[in-house]
Formats: structure tokens, C-alpha cells, sequence
């Protein structure tokens, strides 16, 4: 079967239906999965054998960084990496794009210089900075998934950190409107007033952003969202110390969220080499007792998500030469692998393949209200299939890495599940290193809930 070619039915001895996995066979017609059937054949069927067919990955946490730093990454490259990774879609953060998504201009700029250019398909988060809040109900209305701010500098100047008053002001924009905003919950606090040690160890780093800059910051977004009644959404939790904040809050009512991601879990402070600056990240990678936390909590339903967040750049913002921590870039590039990152590590703690679907693709579908048409194997959803051998293993190299800049702490592990063909809307985009020659995806404009006439 050619690449971009229009796949009528995919039948395998291991198709994950709810939490059973059985042979099936899921036909399809016009994009949207039609019928799922019981083992039969069928003529002109792609057949897998025994590898395992999921709803493809909804990855709702991506910096494409497209316009204005194509250089870190574009949609071009980030999409072919993410098809490469079994996700069928993608949800690009408002940062650090130049324009930033943070007015309705900035947004029609952004959906223009992605068009024609994805290879799978891509949602849009807008942004909430200092002043902005005239703009959020336009942007709704124009479909962006929901919006992000920062409570610490975020990294780039043209997207400030936002105060208080912001986000008292930013809240009454979103009441009764469904969307959803999310925090980089970080503040400053007294403790990290200056680093002191020597910048190429890693734990000089991770000392100058301790667990109470999330802890205050969670404490600041719990009262919010209780006050208001917003959804709120907590992005990259590091540390596991503020979920029984999190918890208190949602037993009082709050619409709250959390999500981790695959460097949380797969990597530890204790491992991190010195001058090893390809593990920075903001919040930091935490020790190994504070990671077994993460695994527990996810276990248990506390912790709702798993996401990539992509955050790639060239490698001199990466200050390689001089392993200095505190002057290089905080981000990891990880979208190609978020699959076989999570399944390296899940499938020793007991996890199953419809956790993998649950935590990769259900709840994160919902998060962005795309869990209408992606991340089920169901009649009616769109055709979204990642087909993957969770059994085999194989070695990150530079050379199969599909994303712009190669830098990742990634490279050199050897990790356990290869996806072998990925298929949107029915159409096969993806197959065993080789991709389909045009872009087929789609801009995901979010359908507005109720009240659309306050809008």
C-alpha cells in the first residue's frame, strides 16, 4: 500500500478496543472509522498481524516555534516527527513564535504559515500576556484550543510573565466561554534569589528552582480556579510535592488538570552527566524518589496526562561547550518518541495499553475538547491509527531522528516499542522510516460549547 494512500480497512490480531485487546478488523469510510468488526477479510485491507492498533497520539503540549524561529523548529519538520511517533495530532504552544499567538492577528499569521506544511494534524493554543485580555473572546471565537501563561519569566521577551491582575482580568474574559487556561506553574520565591556552585553541575541548577516554586504557584492557580470556576490546567508538573494541593482543590470543585511529561518520567537528576545541558528543562528534572511519586500518582488517577513538550533549539543556545546550566536553553526535545519513552518504563509498572491510550491520547483530546472526533478507536472518530510492535526494541540515533534540531537526552537509549505505520483520517502518512510525500493534515479549529452567543 503506497504512502498517502486511502486505507479502506486495517484488520490485526491485536486491536485495542476499550481495555480488551483482540483481532478486529476497523473499516473505514470517508476518513471516520465506519464499522469495528470481529475478524474477517476484507479485500484491498491492511493487514498488521500481530502488531498492536491504537488511537493515534494526541500530543497537546508541542512548540513548533513556527513563524520566527524556524531555525529551532517549523511545522514542516515537527509534524513529519511527530507522524514518525505514531501522533495524529498536535497542539502548538503560543511561544516562541515570533509573533506570539496572543491576539487574533498573531493567530490568522500563525494559521497562514502552517498551511500546507503539517503531516498531521494541528490544533492552536493561544496565549495570555500582560494587557491582553480584549483579545481572548476573539481568539475563541477564531478556534483556538484554550490559552497559556507564564508565572515566571517565560524565556522570551515577547511573551511576559502575567501578574495577578492579569489574571483576575484574563478569568472574567474566559467565565462561560468552555476554554480552558493553562499555567506554567513556576513563581519566583525568595529562595531562588541567586545560583551559587559551580553552573556545569547539574544540581547548581536544579537548586535555583526548588519544589516551592511550583508548590506556590499551584497555590495561587487552585484559589483561581475555585474563585472562578474556569478550567484550569497545570502543564509539565516536575514535582510531585503539590498534588496533594491539586487533589484538596478538585474534592472542593475546582475544574483543575495536571499533566506530566516523558523527561519527568524517564530521566532523573542523579543520572544527569556534568556539562550535560541537553537535560535542561523548566520546571527541572527532579531526583529518582520524587519521580517514583510521578509514576504512583499517574498510577492513580492524580495525575491525568503524559505530553512531550517539545521544546527544541539550535544546539549553540544550548551552550554545549561550556555544559554552563544556568546560561543554556531550558527545553527537550522529545515529540518522535513520547510512545516508546512512556512503554520503556510503564510496561515494568504494571501499566496496560489502554493506560498508555487513556493517559497519551483520551485526556488530552479532552483537555484541548477534540475528544469528540480523536483519541478513540470508535464509530464516527476520526480514522487516527498509530500501529506499533510494543515488544521490540530499538537505539535512538541521530540519524532517525525526524525533528530539525537533533539534540536530545534521548540519543544512545535503547527503547522498548517501534511504531511502524501511522495512518490519519484513513490515509497511511507514515510507514517504517518512509513518509507520504505531501502534507495531508488539517488545521483543528476547536467548535465553541455553550453561551457562543456572549461571545
Amino acid at each position: 500500500m503506497e504512502l498517502g494512500s486511502t486505507v479502506s480497512a486495517v484488520r490485526s490480531n491485536r486491536v485495542l478496543l476499550g481495555s480488551e485487546v483482540r483481532p478486529a478488523v476497523i473499516l473505514i469510510k470517508n476518513g471516520k472509522i465506519h464499522q469495528i468488526l470481529s475478524d474477517t477479510n476484507f479485500a484491498g485491507m491492511l493487514d498488521v498481524g500481530d502488531s498492536v492498533v491504537m488511537p493515534g497520539i494526541v500530543d497537546c503540549h508541542v512548540h513548533v516555534n513556527e513563524p520566527g524561529r524556524t531555525t529551532w523548529e517549523g511545522f514542516w519538520t515537527a509534524t513529519r516527527a511527530a507522524a514518525a511517533g505514531g501522533v495524529t495530532t498536535i497542539v502548538d504552544m503560543p511561544l516562541n513564535s515570533i509573533p506570539p499567538t496572543t491576539t487574533l492577528s498573531n493567530f490568522h499569521e500563525k494559521l497562514r504559515e502552517a498551511t500546507d506544511k503539517c503531516f498531521v494534524d494541528t490544533a492552536f493554543w493561544g496565549g495570555v500576556i500582560p494587557g491582553n485580555e480584549v483579545e481572548l473572546r476573539p481568539m475563541i471565537r477564531a478556534g483556538v484550543a484554550g490559552f497559556k501563561c507564564f508565572l515566571i519569566h517565560s524565556g522570551v521577551e515577547e511573551f511576559p510573565h502575567v501578574t495577578d491582575c492579569d489574571l483576575h482580568a484574563a478569568m472574567k474574559q474566559l467565565q462561560g466561554t468552555g476554554s480552558v487556561l493553562l499555567f506554567h506553574a513556576e513563581m519566583d520565591v525568595q529562595e531562588t534569589t541567586q545560583e551559587t556552585g559551580d553552573p556545569s553541575q547539574y544540581s547548581t541548577f536544579l537548586q535555583s528552582r526548588p519544589d516551592i516554586m511550583e508548590m506556590e504557584a499551584i497555590r495561587i492557580v487552585t484559589e483561581l480556579c475555585l474563585q472562578y470556576q474556569v478550567r484550569c490546567h497545570i502543564v509539565h508538573l516536575s514535582s510531585a510535592k503539590p498534588l496533594t494541593l491539586i487533589e484538596e482543590a478538585r474534592r472542593a470543585g475546582a475544574p483543575l488538570t495536571v499533566e506530566t511529561t516523558h523527561h519527568y518520567l524517564s530521566l532523573c537528576a542523579e543520572n544527569i552527566p556534568m556539562g550535560a545541558t541537553q537535560f535542561k528543562c523548566c520546571p527541572p528534572i527532579r531526583g529518582a524518589a520524587n519521580q517514583e511519586q510521578l509514576w504512583s500518582a499517574l498510577k492513580a488517577g492524580k495525575i491525568d496526562m503524559v505530553v512531550s513538550d517539545h521544546s527544541p533549539c539550535t544546539p549553540d543556545l544550548k551552550k554545549l561547550e561550556s555544559g554552563d546550566f544556568t546560561q543554556a536553553w531550558g527545553g527537550i526535545s522529545s515529540l518522535q518518541f513520547g510512545l516508546p519513552l512512556f512503554w520503556s518504563s510503564a510496561s515494568k509498572k504494571g501499566f496496560e495499553l489502554a493506560d498508555v491510550v487513556r493517559l497519551l491520547s483520551q485526556k488530552t483530546a479532552q483537555l484541548c475538547r477534540l475528544d469528540n472526533h480523536k483519541g478513540s478507536l470508535a464509530p464516527g472518530y476520526d480514522a487516527d491509527l498509530v500501529i506499533w510492535d510494543p515488544d521490540r526494541e530499538f537505539e535512538v540515533k541521530e540519524t532517525g531522528i525526524h525533528h530539525k534540531n537533533k539534540l536530545t537526552p534521548y540519543l544512545g537509549l535503547t527503547l522498548k516499542g517501534v511504531v511502524c505505520a501511522t495512518v490519519l483520517r484513513g490515509q497511511l502518512v507514515y510507514r517504517d522510516g518512509h513518509f507520504c510525500p505531501e502534507p495531508l493534515g488539517k488545521h483543528l479549529l476547536i467548535p465553541q460549547w455553550k453561551n457562543q452567543a456572549q461571545l
